[in-house]
């Protein structure tokens, strides 16, 4: 199974202009399973989508997973998930995380695919992103495979991590911040001790380049069981 993760930056790309079509291009050309979105709705008022549900469905092959607590957002607290057809009938919970900032998780199951996939977009003090990922943990100590995917707003390779090194293994495929001149790999992925890693990256090409301030990253992750011991970055 491919898993994504974009910021999208509510489809305002560097050159500051909205588009929303170029975001879609992107995540096409991923050839992920699963994706999640980071501020894929706009921050004020109702947060409307930034990145329209019609047309995610009209120009690619992925469903919106409902996690929406209204009909305007596409996701919560900006967090959304788009998962192929082949992936079966998911299941959202949403995960209300504290710090200073509003933020929030939303935990996918996809019981047809024995995994989970938690999208996450963390706060931007360390203090914070510590306690949110405390909670984070707690919302997957169920014994699930499971991934989390998302922006972790973490410039160090290990510090702030911690409450995760017991049940996961946190990854960073590349430099995937600024989009312009990459130098922090803020955005990551963590795999329970019984998912392994088989390939990840960062998105680097030209359009992923100016669409959005985030390059997006992915991995291909499997049970353990089924694949052989390879070393990637961590």
């Amino acid at each position: 199974m491919r898993v994504a993760s974009y910021n999208i930056r509510k489809a305002r790309g560097l050159d500051q202009k909205y588009a929303p079509e170029r975001i879609i291009e992107v995540l096409n050309g991923l050839d992920a399973d699963v994706i999640a979105l980071q501020e894929a709705d706009l921050r004020l008022g109702d947060r409307p989508a930034a990145l329209p549900r019609d047309l995610i469905e009209a120009e690619t092959d992925f469903k919106v997973v409902d996690v929406a607590t209204n009909d305007v957002s596409l996701g919560f607290h900006g967090n959304a998930v788009l998962a192929r057809p082949e992936m079966g009938k998911p299941r959202a919970t949403k995960v209300a995380l504290t710090g200073f900032e509003p933020r929030g998780a939303v935990r996918v199951d996809f019981p047809e695919r024995s995994v989970s996939v938690m999208a996450v977009h963390l706060g931007l003090l360390r203090s914070n992103r510590r306690v949110q990922l405390s909670e984070i943990r707690a919302a997957c100590d169920d014994g699930s495979h499971t991934v989390i995917a998302g922006d972790f707003n973490e410039w160090r390779k290990t510090t702030g991590l911690e409450p995760l090194s017991e049940a996961f293994k946190v990854h960073a495929p590349g430099q995937s911040f600024h989009a312009r001149r990459p130098v922090a790999a803020l955005d990551r992925i963590a795999l329970s001790r019984d998912l392994g890693l088989r390939d990840a990256g960062v998105e680097q090409g030209a359009l992923a380049s100016r669409a959005s301030d985030h390059l997006p990253i992915w991995a291909d992750v499997r049970a353990k069981r089924h694949m052989r011991p390879q070393r990637f970055p961590t």
